[in-house]
């Protein structure tokens, strides 16, 4: 899932383990989450959208990028 994940973690000037350690979850899922590797669960992706204080469509978007023909 496309997400924008590591931009608002920048922006907020937290490292992965610290965005991890306040949403309750491993250094590695956030990292698998922003690679696009690992789709949270919706619980993980409200409790991220909570703490950046966005819309959840602002951090994720579940269709993937279309190509033009």
């Amino acid at each position: 899932m496309n997400n924008e994940l590591s931009e608002y973690r920048a922006d907020a000037g937290l490292s992965q383990a610290d965005l991890a350690e306040r949403v309750g979850v491993s250094r590695q899922t956030i990292n698998a989450i922003e690679r696009e590797r690992y789709d949270p669960s919706l619980e993980l992706a409200f409790e991220l959208s909570d703490h950046f204080d966005c819309l959840i469509e602002d951090l994720f978007d579940p269709e993937p990028e279309k190509m033009d023909d």
